[in-house]
């Protein structure tokens, strides 16, 4: 069991709120997701609950009580572990910590809890650096880590990101049966609706000065409802309160003008002077409890929906025109044979989704077809990588939306970062200090702004909260130009896609 009680949580730097006076318990067997838009606190609190002086960021109180042991799967472990092997990773607790003897016990189940979680022993090699590895692959070996330490008590960080459609499977299953507790945040709908039984939901609102947190011991799709009924109730509530008085302000103007018209027009006569005199002191007294009617109106709830972006329809390519064929007889890096021959033809307005197994090539082929369609001219690409990495040296968020200094360009800019839920400060915030789900809403960003007629994308969602995904699958939808995106997104790719291609060892194939 994991209880939490009253927990708070706020940024050293800015002293910004992220969790206030939140209470849930996890009992064994019970599987209870954190949800929340971009740069809530998800993983801040997930970190803290697992072990505070983990999070030299933020200072939190409140009560934690653990009945058992705690496996905690990072989201990151590329930034941590990318220069050590398996093996390193498997026996230390930490990348500058010594290696501890009793781990190496586990090693006697390695190769069992590998097939466990779908992992080819072929292409395990326990010498071979984990940067080496793909996104996939590592996650795998996390997984691996965690169910060879047999915890009571499972805190997982985006377990699905980079995960192929089979072990994302293997994931739902894993969760739903486990008979331990499990506290995990996920971007994945499908994963959530299948497999959560409790809902802890962070949110920050006021223009994201004020923690808000909620927690029902209810399934996904369940929340997801209440929320949205709850929502539009307290909405119709706070408009039509606004709506009744303002009729009744209008009415009461009218009486008061009318009254002071009659007043004015009394002064040869003091008994209706009198009279009138007492009516506007009573008037004037029923104007000071409207305004205290006021004050008690329902707030109007702020909407749960950050993504407000739109394309232009300027950058519509034509249905028929051809962006680029691909013929190449391999696929291939640092010599290592991946797939091939690739075969693809790109027309305009076409959406073509890619799907396949971790490692077999599907980052490797998006680059190259990036590096192909940047040589022409006509074409405005749109690249986003899986590991945000062009954002590295990027220095603020402001400065990578914007190539030069320009005052008008740069109050467009700001606006619609605004509209994005970037508060001031975090637009000119370093970008390796905003959350992978504020990245994600970066790179969409440059490509409206780029006026893009072609994106290419490296599992877009896999950041998003799943708050925010539907508008990003609207989004892109209605993108008039051509998509090829790398997705194990099953949501995604049945909301956007036209074409679902499978990657393996042979090439591409169309899936049915």
């Amino acid at each position: 069991m994991l209880s939490a009680q009253n927990i708070n949580l706020r940024t050293r730097a800015e002293g910004h709120e992220l969790v206030n006076a939140l209470s849930f318990t996890v009992n064994p067997g019970e599987k209870i997701a954190i949800i929340g838009h971009e740069g809530t606190g998800k993983s801040t609190l997930l970190k803290w609950l697992e072990n505070p002086d983990s999070v030299s960021y933020a200072d939190g109180s409140g009560q934690v009580m653990k009945n058992g042991r705690i496996g905690y799967l990072e989201q990151d472990i590329r930034s941590r572990w990318g220069t050590f092997t398996p093996l390193d990773y498997f026996t230390k607790s930490t990348p500058d910590g010594p290696y501890e003897p009793y781990r190496y016990e586990w090693l006697d189940r390695l190769s069992r809890t590998l097939r466990q979680v779908n992992f080819l022993e072929s292409q395990y090699d326990e010498t071979r650096i984990l940067s080496k590895y793909s996104g996939g692959e590592i996650i795998k070996l996390g997984l691996v880590k965690l169910l060879l330490a047999e915890p009571d008590i499972l805190l997982l960080d985006e377990p699905t990101n980079d995960l192929d459609f089979d072990t994302i499977l293997f994931l739902e299953h894993f969760i739903a049966t486990a008979e331990q507790a499990v506290l995990y945040i996920s971007h994945d709908e499908r994963l959530l609706s299948q497999t959560a039984t409790g809902i802890v939901h962070l949110r920050r609102v006021h223009q994201k000065t004020k923690a808000e947190s909620a927690f029902l011991r209810v399934d996904y799709d369940t929340y997801r409802d209440l929320t949205l009924s709850a929502y539009e109730k307290s909405r119709r509530q706070a408009l039509k309160e606004r709506a009744d008085y303002q009729k009744k302000m209008m009415r009461f103007q009218r009486i008061y003008e009318r009254t002071k018209h009659l007043q004015d027009q009394a002064v040869r006569n003091p008994t209706g002077g009198r009279l009138l005199k007492k009516k506007m002191k009573s008037l004037k007294s029923q104007e000071k409890r409207f305004e205290k009617d006021r004050e008690d109106f329902t707030p109007i709830p702020e909407p749960d929906f950050p993504i407000e972006l739109h394309f232009s329809p300027e950058n519509a390519l034509p249905k028929g025109r051809r962006v680029c064929t691909i013929d190449w007889p391999s696929l291939s890096i640092e010599g290592r044979h991946l797939s091939g021959p690739i075969k693809l033809d790109i027309k305009g307005a076409e959406k073509i989704g890619i799907i396949g197994t971790n490692g077999v090539g599907k980052t490797t082929l998006l680059k190259r077809l990036v590096e192909t369609l940047k040589k022409q001219p006509s074409l405005i690409v749109g690249w986003m990588p899986q590991d945000y990495s062009t954002l590295e040296n990027a220095g603020s968020a402001l400065s990578f939306l914007m190539e030069e200094p320009d005052r008008e360009r740069e109050a467009k800019v700001r606006k619609m970062m605004g509209a994005m839920q970037f508060e001031r400060a975090e637009m000119t915030a370093p970008t390796h200090q905003l959350s992978g789900g504020q990245k994600c809403k970066l790179y969409l960003l440059k490509m409206v702004l780029d006026g893009c007629n072609v994106l290419i994308l490296d599992e877009p969602t896999r950041n998003l909260s799943p708050l925010s995904a539907p508008q990003v699958h609207t989004l892109l939808a209605d993108f008039a130009g051509c998509i090829v995106a790398v997705t194990h997104d099953r949501t995604f790719l049945e909301a956007v896609f036209d074409t679902v291609l499978l990657l393996d060892q042979d090439g591409l194939h169309e899936v049915p």
